[in-house]
């Protein structure tokens, strides 16, 4: 009876465990078909980026600034909403973004960060945007360093090219100098080396603030002829404390300049068959000048007195014989050029005369003089000029010196005036000026 009871009950208590773990299981299953069919997914959360990961502003002087702009994007698949923007460090502000601002999934926003150092030294801050992105806070590190404000000078040209002076001449260039920097700048000292160079311009000391200028000037004035070349050096607490200009230049050989006088030389009337003769002065001014080469181009006129090459001193002259000898009655024109190593290489002198018919009459002037009373006289020179309302140029008549004091003028043309004067000429062919003139020698 007892064991059957122990069974009986051994039994039931099975029972009612089976239909226990049966309602479990039951109820698990409900529960599982339950959340198959009536629950809801999750979307992913807005990520927020940046394009920059860190931002540097490198070296920026005291007083000065400097901007860098930015964007932050949602790269996420919801929208996000930026709750704060904010930005640590000296120096450092933060503009173009505003919270709460809402960014939809990749809509970006943009940002700017100046750093405006007040002093010198390196200053970190971040960058720290807040939002309800799975990375709740976005930090972007920034940095800068503040420099202390220096002025720098600078030349322009930066270097003074003379080309060739001749010497004795001298010729002046400038060049501007300028304050690039930030800060004044004080120049203490400026100095020139080289042959031939001075500076000027610019006392010292002398203070340019940032932006100013100043302007140097060197003078070349070479005393020899040759290459010179040499340095102006500016002195001052500017960051580059040297500032240097190269100068150069050539020493040319002065050249000379030769002149021909009277510009035009008028012989007057001359018998055709006959000749006169008178005398150009060439001169030399500045420096020596060497004759090459002296012509006419007209062969009424030829040129004697000259042994070429020849040298004429600097202010010195020398004497040019030309002789008029027309064939035919007329006019006759023509020019005297001399080629030397003066500048310009070439000078000229006009020449003129009139040629008369021989066959007209024949009429000789008969001149007559005293005696010079100075020492050493060895003869003398006759001159000759056609007279109208005055005497006009005189030109020499004798082809040679005369040694007496009487001379015979028998190349005078028909209804001619003329006037006459004579000059005395000593051993050192030093000749004086005209005698007495004899004016209004008319000629029948």
């Amino acid at each position: 009876m007892l064991d059957t009871a122990r069974k009986l009950r051994s039994k039931q208590f099975e029972t009612v465990l089976g239909g226990l773990l049966l309602l479990t299981s039951l109820a698990i299953m409900s529960g599982c078909q339950g959340l198959s069919a009536g629950g809801t997914g999750i979307q992913n959360p807005g990520t927020l980026g940046a394009n920059l990961s860190s931002i540097s502003f490198g070296n920026v002087t005291v007083g000065k600034s400097q901007t860098i702009s930015g964007t932050v994007t949602n790269n996420g698949s919801s929208s996000i909403t930026v709750s704060q923007a904010s930005i640590s460090g000296a120096g450092y502000t933060l503009t173009g973004m505003t919270a709460p601002e809402t960014l939809a999934t990749g809509q970006s926003a943009s940002f700017s960060v100046k750093f405006a150092p007040t002093s010198s030294g390196t200053s970190n801050g971040t960058l720290t945007v807040t939002s309800n992105a799975s990375n709740a806070t976005l930090a972007i590190p920034v940095s800068g360093t503040g420099t202390a404000a220096v002025g720098t000078l600078s030349a322009s040209p930066s270097s003074l090219n003379f080309g060739s002076v001749t010497v004795g001449q001298n010729q002046t260039l400038s060049s501007t100098i300028t304050n690039t920097g930030s800060a004044s700048v004080t120049i203490s000292q400026v100095g020139i080396t080289g042959t031939g160079f001075t500076v000027s311009g610019i006392t010292t000391p002398l203070t340019l603030t940032a932006g100013g200028t100043a302007t140097v000037s060197v003078k070349f004035a070479p005393a020899s002829s040759g290459s010179a070349s040499g340095t102006v050096t500016i002195t001052s607490d500017a960051s580059n404390t040297s500032l240097t200009i190269g100068v150069s230049g050539t020493g040319a050989t002065a050249a000379g300049q030769l002149s021909i006088t009277p510009s035009t030389l008028a012989f007057g009337s001359v018998a055709d068959g006959t000749s006169a003769v008178s005398t150009a002065t060439l001169k030399a001014t500045g420096a020596n000048v060497t004759v090459t080469a002296a012509s006419t181009n007209n062969s009424v006129f030829t040129i004697g007195g000259l042994s070429l090459p020849v040298t004429i001193a600097a202010g010195a002259t020398l004497p040019v014989t030309v002789t008029f000898s027309p064939q035919t009655a007329g006019s006759f024109t023509g020019t005297l050029t001399v080629t030397s190593n003066a500048s310009p290489s070439t000078s000229t002198e006009t020449l003129t005369g009139t040629g008369t018919s021989s066959s007209s009459g024949s009429h000789n002037v008969n001149l007559s003089w005293n005696a010079s009373s100075s020492s050493n006289i060895s003869g003398y020179n006759i001159y000759r000029a056609v007279y109208t309302t005055s005497c006009g140029s005189y030109t020499k008549i004798n082809p040679v010196l005369n040694t007496t004091t009487l001379y015979t003028d028998s190349t005078v043309a028909n209804s001619t005036s003329y006037c006459y004067a004579a000059t005395a000429v000593n051993t050192s062919n030093e000749e004086s000026g005209y005698s007495n003139i004899v004016s209004n020698v008319q000629i029948p």
